[in-house]
């Protein structure tokens, strides 16, 4: 790593999967539906859980979950799910499981009404993002007013797992809030 942008947020620690994903993802301003879509099933599996053991089983739930294809999600069957159920590689909770599977169906019907997940999601922000100038990580909020917003209506459409806290991490990782702290040689480049 370039000892001149050998300074970040500080959560990704020293674990190399960790600051790769804070380098080239987290923040960066998401509009691609597939990817969304991704965000979204992992975001809900990492409900009581750190995102470090989701982002290590990320490869694993991509295989699991059909490359998170949304269309083939929704059609998934309790046979499925067993299968799931039995894939020590994954987060194996059924709540959360099962709910990929209604959050998929959901996911399709916002695409239908909407021509895109994008065009649905970023109404939340405006359509931009929200550009925080946080100093140190302790004044990172876990939820906003924005992500309250969404949560209601994500839950209003029939979407599982999809709390304020779990809104506003889905928002951080989108790129739809910039919350790399103000020294991070990142917060400029996701502005």
């Amino acid at each position: 790593m370039n000892k001149e942008l050998d300074f970040d947020c500080g959560w990704p620690g020293a674990d190399e999967l960790m600051r790769r994903y804070h380098d080239e993802e987290w923040g960066v301003p998401l509009h691609n539906d597939p990817k969304l879509f991704e965000f979204m099933v992992l975001d809900a599996f990492q409900a009581g859980l750190s995102w470090k053991t989701v982002l290590h089983k990320r490869e694993n739930f991509r295989r699991a979950f059909d490359n998170f294809d949304v269309a083939k999600i929704a059609l998934y069957d309790e046979e499925k799910i067993y299968q799931l159920m039995q894939d020590a590689s994954i987060i194996r909770n059924q709540a959360k499981i099962r709910a990929s599977v209604i959050n998929a169906k959901s996911f399709l019907r916002i695409q239908a009404e909407f021509g895109t997940f994008d065009r649905y999601i970023w109404q939340f922000t405006g359509g931009k993002t929200l550009v925080n100038e946080f100093k140190i990580l302790s004044e990172i909020p876990c939820k906003s007013e924005e992500s309250d917003t969404m949560s209601k209506d994500l839950i209003k459409r029939g979407f599982k797992f999809v709390g304020s806290t779990i809104c506003y991490s889905f928002m951080q990782a989108a790129g739809m809030v910039n919350d790399h702290i103000i020294t991070c040689h990142r917060h400029k480049i996701c502005k």
